[in-house]
């Protein structure tokens, strides 16, 4: 199969059937370039429900805070009361290392899928899997009613030849969570932080070890945010994993290795080390929540879990906590975007039109606005005119969490400049861009060797996907 006559669906389809041998090995997407080990899928304990003809069925994931999730429960409760319908309405694990994506392709398979799923999971995979329905008239409907999805990439992770095969239901962002008090402190306006250097240098004037504060409480070990950290200052200095089509893998150029010469100096340097917690070369994806909650950081990129933690707490870090904005790209722009929460209806669903009315109903802004109440910024709306000033006025930092969700320059994340795919979603699960770094800092390869390493790992990926690169 030559590039040239490789459809964007067909590569999705190629994509999705390597992701679906190896869900059935239980790991997802994942793809076995690795050499280093990765975690375990977390198995969804229980079997799923099966669904069938006059019982809805809605599997949901857990939400951080428990009046979210009950809120969401309910909902789905009042509406089947309402409408007559019997329920069937349970949890399940549905994470990018679990199991729940090969059980639902074996549910769909065997003819009895639970009707409705809300998960963060990869819609283009399940669509390469042919495991959803087409929601289109859903997704159109919510649009004339609440306004355009938000945020924008959305429709590149959702609409799919030119047919919508999920409902945005929630989203969130990643941001920058900085200590306004430790740098006021300083006199230092932490909202005119908005360049890397700029940023990385009042890390390091705001540190002080002596009394355990530390300036930069970022990682780039092996973790969910250190390959967020290091993509992004790659994507800053103008590298990307592949072209525009997605197809071409261009990770070995002179702005990538920029970009990691830039975070080789950050970690390796006498000059910054300073502003490095001890540790830090050790740390995992919640190394960073448990120091910031402890005040011992002043600046670190997450979602917004440690910010609801803080506030869940009374964790006076809450009060003194600003949300930033990306730093600027070296070129002046702001990559930065957000991620969805999906309400799917499976392939084969017996309840179709009652899960459609379902969705319809948990969209209701009085049913919905409550759970964006309170979610402490990890259940923001979906669609634009559901940012309303009952949601704006919860909290000061959701403005700029809106801003950044309403981003109107497209920033696809991972895959940028390129839409999503199922094998860029695969890199960090081989955790390439890490290992890159832990060639560096160990000493076992120059930034230049680590880029080109790398850059060969990401290349057998793709061909081993059905995507050649010669």
């Amino acid at each position: 199969m030559s590039k040239k006559n490789l459809t964007r669906r067909e590569f999705l389809r190629i994509a999705g059937a390597t992701g679906a041998a190896l869900a059935a090995a239980q790991t997802g997407i994942l793809m076995a370039q690795d050499a280093t080990p990765t975690p375990a899928p977390t198995a969804t304990p229980l079997p799923l429900p099966v669904g069938a003809e006059g019982t809805l069925t809605v599997i949901h994931k857990t939400e951080y805070f428990e009046v979210v999730q009950t809120m969401f429960r309910e909902g789905v409760v009042s509406f089947a009361e309402e409408q007559g319908i019997g329920l069937d309405i349970s949890t399940a694990n549905p994470e990018l290392f679990g199991d729940f994506t090969a059980k639902m392709l074996a549910a769909v398979q065997a003819g009895n899928p639970p009707d409705l799923g809300y998960h963060v999971l990869s819609i283009p995979q399940m669509y390469a899997l042919d495991i959803v329905e087409d929601v289109s008239d859903v997704v159109e409907e919510l649009i004339s009613r609440y306004g355009l999805v938000v945020p924008r990439i959305a429709e590149f992770n959702a609409k799919i030849d030119g047919k919508w095969w999920a409902v945005p239901f929630m989203s969130v962002t990643g941001a920058w969570f900085a200590r306004r008090d430790v740098f006021d402190a300083h006199g230092i306006d932490v909202n005119t932080l908005d360049t890397w250097d700029a940023r990385r240098e009042a890390a390091l004037e705001v540190s002080d070890p002596d009394n355990n504060l530390w300036g930069w409480g970022l990682t780039v070990n092996r973790s969910g945010d250190a390959h967020g950290l290091i993509l992004s200052v790659i994507q800053g200095f103008g590298g990307s994993f592949t072209d525009e089509t997605g197809l071409r893998v261009n990770f070995n150029t002179p702005e990538t290795l920029a970009g990691v010469e830039w975070l080789a100096e950050t970690y390796m340097s006498d000059r910054f080390r300073p502003m490095l917690p001890p540790g830090v070369e050790s740390w995992t994806d919640t190394s960073n929540n448990e120091a910031y909650l402890a005040g011992t950081i002043a600046l670190t990129i997450n979602q917004p879990s440690v910010y609801a933690k803080a506030k869940a707490d009374g964790n006076p870090v809450f009060e003194n906590t600003a949300v930033l904005h990306n730093p600027l790209t070296i070129d002046g722009r702001l990559l930065e975007a957000g991620g969805s929460g999906w309400l799917t209806i499976f392939k084969g669903a017996r309840n179709l039109d009652a899960a459609k009315s379902l969705i319809y109903h948990l969209l209701d802004p009085s049913v919905y606005v409550p759970m964006a109440q309170n979610g402490g910024g990890l259940f923001l709306p979906a669609y634009e005119n559901l940012w309303t000033d009952d949601v704006l006025g919860t909290d000061p930092n959701f403005q700029v969490f809106r801003d950044i969700l309403l981003n109107e320059d497209i920033f696809y994340g991972r895959s940028h400049p390129a839409p999503p795919n199922a094998l860029i979603d695969a890199i960090d699960g081989a955790a390439v861009t890490s290992q890159m770094m832990a060639n560096i800092t160990t000493g076992a390869m120059t930034p230049a060797q680590a880029v080109e390493d790398a850059h060969n790992r990401i290349v057998q990926i793709f061909e081993e996907g059905g995507v050649p690169q010669s």
